[in-house]
Protein backbone atom coordinates (compact mmCIF):
# COMPACT_ATOMS: atom_id res chain seq x y z
CA UNK A 1 0.00 0.00 0.00
CA UNK A 2 1.18 2.99 -0.65
CA UNK A 3 1.85 6.04 1.29
CA UNK A 4 0.36 9.43 0.33
CA UNK A 5 2.04 12.71 1.37
CA UNK A 6 1.10 14.72 4.41
CA UNK A 7 -0.29 18.29 4.24
CA UNK A 8 2.66 19.93 5.18
CA UNK A 9 4.71 17.75 2.91
CA UNK A 10 2.52 18.82 0.08
CA UNK A 11 2.78 22.35 0.58
CA UNK A 12 6.62 21.65 0.55
CA UNK A 13 6.46 19.89 -2.83
CA UNK A 14 3.98 22.90 -4.36
CA UNK A 15 6.74 25.60 -2.55
CA UNK A 16 9.67 23.73 -4.58
CA UNK A 17 7.22 22.80 -8.05
CA UNK A 18 6.19 26.74 -7.82
CA UNK A 19 10.13 27.54 -7.08
CA UNK A 20 11.75 25.30 -10.26
CA UNK A 21 9.20 27.10 -12.40
CA UNK A 22 9.80 30.59 -11.47
CA UNK A 23 13.10 30.12 -11.90
CA UNK A 24 13.01 28.19 -15.11
CA UNK A 25 10.71 31.28 -15.95
CA UNK A 26 13.40 33.70 -15.43
CA UNK A 27 16.36 31.97 -17.14
CA UNK A 28 13.82 31.48 -20.17
CA UNK A 29 13.00 35.13 -19.74
CA UNK A 30 16.61 36.44 -19.70
CA UNK A 31 18.15 34.05 -22.53
CA UNK A 32 15.51 35.35 -24.41
CA UNK A 33 15.56 39.31 -23.85
CA UNK A 34 19.78 39.42 -24.69
CA UNK A 35 19.36 38.32 -27.96
CA UNK A 36 16.91 40.52 -29.15
CA UNK A 37 18.17 43.51 -31.15
CA UNK A 38 17.35 47.22 -29.90
CA UNK A 39 14.35 48.47 -31.46
CA UNK A 40 15.64 52.45 -30.94
CA UNK A 41 18.67 54.17 -31.29
CA UNK A 42 18.82 55.10 -27.74
CA UNK A 43 18.71 51.50 -27.03
CA UNK A 44 21.38 51.12 -29.26
CA UNK A 45 23.78 53.36 -27.19
CA UNK A 46 22.53 52.10 -24.25
CA UNK A 47 23.51 48.49 -25.22
CA UNK A 48 27.07 49.68 -26.29
CA UNK A 49 27.80 50.50 -22.82
CA UNK A 50 26.41 47.92 -21.33
CA UNK A 51 29.00 44.59 -20.90
CA UNK A 52 26.81 41.29 -20.56
CA UNK A 53 27.90 39.07 -17.60
CA UNK A 54 30.49 35.87 -17.85
CA UNK A 55 28.86 34.33 -15.00
CA UNK A 56 27.04 31.40 -16.48
CA UNK A 57 24.39 29.40 -14.61
CA UNK A 58 24.58 26.17 -16.30
CA UNK A 59 27.47 24.28 -18.74
CA UNK A 60 27.89 25.66 -22.21
CA UNK A 61 26.02 23.08 -23.97
CA UNK A 62 22.83 23.53 -22.31
CA UNK A 63 22.11 27.00 -22.95
CA UNK A 64 20.24 29.46 -20.60
CA UNK A 65 16.51 29.17 -22.75
CA UNK A 66 16.67 25.44 -22.39
CA UNK A 67 17.25 24.98 -18.99
CA UNK A 68 14.35 27.35 -18.29
CA UNK A 69 12.27 25.17 -20.30
CA UNK A 70 13.36 22.45 -18.65
CA UNK A 71 12.63 23.59 -15.03
CA UNK A 72 9.26 25.15 -15.71
CA UNK A 73 8.51 21.48 -17.25
CA UNK A 74 9.96 20.25 -13.88
CA UNK A 75 7.58 22.31 -11.92
CA UNK A 76 4.75 21.56 -13.77
CA UNK A 77 5.25 17.83 -13.52
CA UNK A 78 6.24 17.96 -9.58
CA UNK A 79 2.91 19.90 -8.99
CA UNK A 80 0.97 17.46 -11.13
CA UNK A 81 2.69 14.55 -9.22
CA UNK A 82 2.05 16.36 -5.97
CA UNK A 83 -1.87 16.71 -6.81
CA UNK A 84 -2.20 13.37 -7.84
CA UNK A 85 -0.61 11.99 -4.54
CA UNK A 86 -2.79 14.57 -2.52
CA UNK A 87 -5.89 12.87 -4.15
CA UNK A 88 -5.07 9.55 -3.72
CA UNK A 89 -4.86 10.45 0.13
CA UNK A 90 -8.57 11.92 -0.03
Amino acid sequence: MTRSPSPRSTVVLYTVSATCAALGALLWIRDRSTHTPPRFYGNVLVADSHTTSAWRVWSRAVTEERLGLYLVVAGLVLALATRLLSARRD
